[in-house]
Formats: structure tokens, C-alpha cells, sequence
């Protein structure tokens, strides 16, 4: 299955157009992306960055997603940083 993961915050200037294809089995889901996504990133990425990625959620259109959830079905994911604020 081909995932789209869109990088939202400061992960948006890790990836041209601040978009990432991977390529998964289809009975990954969000736990396999995770670690294909951090597998990416420790490879592709500044170090400060990949470490980012931990902290990170991951969601679909509708929902924050969780590691024990299936992919979804459209394969478009969205990565979202922590946010403060002040």
C-alpha cells in the first residue's frame, strides 16, 4: 500500500513540497508506519528533526491515530508536531 504522509511545523522542510510516499505492506497499520517513517528519517533527515518524530502524532482526516489502528484506507496520513504556545 502506498502511503502519503503530509509533514506539517518544523518537519515541513525535510521532504520537497512537504510530502513523503512509502510503500507498506497493507496489514502494516499506524505502528508500521511509524517505524518506517522513523526509519526514513533517521537516514533522510537532520538528527534534530528525526527526534522530533517521537513526539509526533499521526492522523487521517478525521482523528488522531493510534499505533494500534489500520492504515487508512485512502493511504493519506498527516504528521503533526507538538505545538506550544505563549
Amino acid at each position: 500500500m502506498k502511503i502519503e504522509i503530509s509533514l506539517f511545523g518544523a518537519l515541513r522542510e525535510c521532504e520537497p513540497d512537504a510530502r513523503l510516499q512509502l510503500e507498506l505492506a497493507d496489514d502494516s497499520g499506524v505502528a508500521g508506519l511509524r517505524a518506517a517513517l522513523a526509519a526514513h528519517a533517521q537516514s533522510q533527515w537532520p538528527a534534530p528533526r528525526a527526534g522530533l518524530l517521537g513526539k509526533c502524532a499521526l492522523a487521517d482526516e478525521r482523528s488522531i491515530l493510534r499505533d494500534g489502528d489500520a492504515l487508512p484506507v485512502d493511504g493519506r496520513v498527516a504528521v503533526l508536531p507538538p505545538v506550544s504556545g505563549g
